[in-house]
């Protein structure tokens, strides 16, 4: 068996001990490389080796944050320090008693890493060790969550990078799978308002008699027509009659729905907002523009699944069909913030797609991280028939590029994900959204993150909002095969490699935006620095001679690097 062959057949010895990054407080002078023992496979464990790891922007938060991340609040770092990194290729090297039917030396996995065991949070990288050390131990948490085993089984053919950061990619697909309910939450709480006097004799429901309707129903302003329905939906006893609008936002209650009829004020929109529960909807029904922009929390649409819909009517579930989140084939995408690493991942989505956008609009406001955009997907926007187009905004006056804007999709974009955490970025895609189109705030801000959106197409034009925070099994299961299926290239993706000890310089590099693509870690590399791709021709001729077109990572690049540090 050749060396490679062995090293993937989990046939080479597991040494004794292993290097691991140790984070024992805040920031990166807190993050220390140790030698510490391999740990062993107990009853029901597996000892895992980590072949590659994705750094992400999220271990910097880990970083900056120490034991007040809230997926680690209140650790003591310096008795129990975290080994962060959650996007991880690892292969079985050791199989505990009692898993011996279920798993074999060479196995091969990539994680998901937003683990929960008996109804607590565990996440990879967080709470339980992750992928910035040699080996790992694979215990119930993850093998019995509570969702099944959060292990996903990697094909033999499958990189190690591209299988790592199936991770990241994950979430990008995740943010086109999400949407929201067509309906009322079964048996939740609602509020819905009208106003005195208003004339709503051709509006209607527009929802089925058998349901589903909420176990309880706060009401104000509503003629017999709607209260009708409603009543016998969710039965006497559940409806609380109020005498205003302001009554029922006073109620006390976190609301699942809230529906305002008619026109009401900015102040009662701004209200209601504030009132919705997790995973809540607040619905408008009106035929009349807002007077003015109104304050919301995105921090809460991105994490909280918050969602701002409406409906012009006559039927108030018209306001609850939701928007294909996926981009429109053959309509006009603008990606905001499309320099970064998570950014080009969704434009060369798009660009990779055939049935991806006719236009994909891609601003920075950093022109070399832009730059790399048209260079690194320029000709698979070609053959799909993508027009590329990047520009930086801050290279021209504002009336110009609001100019340029409207030049380039006079009815708006069909499809505006924004990638950058700027709230006024959100307020200013809002005001260029098309019929029908999906504004996809995919950038994470923390909740309490308010912005000052124009609600008014949600209503008129059938706009709707997206934000997603990480992905589920499914979402990493599907990216997974995509990438086994030859339909995405995560490698297109990688910027830079580096070993064990680079690490710590990495994470700097994440810190400080210096790349526009990901960096990944071999840990079973030890001494081999950040290197930029295009920097490998004179550190690692024989892997720079594997690459693809424009210095792009490879399965085989990667094999030529493991067997140039193989052992002998």
């Amino acid at each position: 068996m050749s060396a490679i062959g062995a090293y993937r057949a989990a046939q080479l010895p597991v040494p004794g001990r292993m290097l691991a990054w140790h984070l024992t407080g805040k920031g990166l002078e807190s993050l220390h490389l140790v030698e510490v023992p391999t740990p062993q496979a107990g009853p029901g464990q597996l000892l895992c080796r980590i072949d590659a790891a994705g750094l992400c922007f999220s271990d910097i938060k880990v970083l900056t944050l120490g034991s007040e991340h809230p997926r680690i609040a209140g650790r003591d770092l310096e008795a129990d320090p975290v080994v962060m990194g959650h996007e991880v290729a690892l292969t079985v090297v050791d199989v505990g008693d009692g898993l011996a039917a279920a798993y074999n030396l060479g196995d091969r996995f990539v994680v998901q890493a937003d683990i929960i065991y008996r109804g607590q949070g565990l996440a990879f990288g967080y709470a339980l060790p992750g992928a910035l050390e040699q080996f790992v131990v694979i215990g119930r948490e993850i093998l019995e969550g509570d969702e099944g085993s959060y292990l996903i089984p990697v094909e033999p053919d499958t990189g190690d990078a591209e299988a790592a950061l199936s991770e990241p990619w994950a979430c990008v697909e995740r943010s086109y799978r999400a949407g929201h309910r067509s309906g009322l939450k079964p048996r939740g709480t609602a509020m819905v308002v009208g106003l005195a006097g208003g004339d709503y004799s051709a509006l209607t429901w527009g929802m089925s008699a058998d349901g589903p309707w909420p176990a309880k129903a706060v009401v104000a302003g509503l003629p017999d027509s709607l209260l009708g329905p409603l009543t016998q939906g969710v039965g006497e006893a559940g409806i609380e009659k109020v005498a205003c609008q302001s009554c029922a936002l006073g109620a006390g209650y976190e609301y699942d729905d809230i529906i305002l009829i008619g026109d009401h004020d900015p102040e009662t929109v701004e209200a209601a907002g504030k009132a919705l529960a997790k995973g809540g909807i607040l619905c408008l029904v009106r035929s009349t523009p807002l007077p003015r922009k109104v304050e919301v929390d995105v921090g809460r649409i991105h994490y909280d699944d918050t969602h701002y819909v409406g409906t012009s009517g006559p039927h108030i579930g018209d306001g609850y069909v939701s928007r294909d989140s996926d981009v429109k084939p053959g309509g006009k995408a603008w990606y905001i913030g499309a320099g970064g690493p998570m950014g080009q991942m969704h434009v060369q989505r798009a660009c990779e797609d055939p049935n991806g956008p006719a236009l994909a609009l891609c601003t920075d406001v950093d022109t070399d991280r832009l730059n790399t955009v048209p260079a690194r997907y320029g000709d698979a926007a070609k053959a799909t028939g993508t027009e590329l187009v990047a520009i930086n905004p801050t290279e021209m006056q504002p009336e110009a590029f609001e100019a340029k804007l409207r030049a380039l999709a006079p009815e708006g974009f069909d499809d505006i994900v924004c990638l950058a955490p700027v709230p006024a970025l959100i307020s200013g895609a809002m005001d260029h959204m098309g019929r029908d189109g999906v504004l996809n705030i995919f950038a994470g801000l923390a909740r309490g993150t308010m912005a000052t959106l124009d609600l008014s197409p949600t209503c008129l034009k059938g706009v709707r909002m997206t934000g997603t925070s990480g992905s589920a099994i499914s979402d990493l299961e599907f990216t997974l095969h995509k990438t086994e299926r030859c339909e995405l290239s995560p490698n297109r993706s990688v910027a830079a490699i580096g070993g064990m000890n680079a690490a710590h310089r990495g994470l700097e590099a994440v810190k400080g935006g210096e790349f526009a693509g990901k960096i990944v870690i071999y840990p079973q590399i030890v001494d081999l620095p950040l290197t930029p791709l295009e920097d490998l021709k004179e550190a690692l001729p024989e892997v720079a001679a594997k690459l693809g077109p424009l210095d792009t990572w490879t399965k085989e690049a990667e094999i030529a690097l493991i067997e140039h540090f193989l052992p002998e």
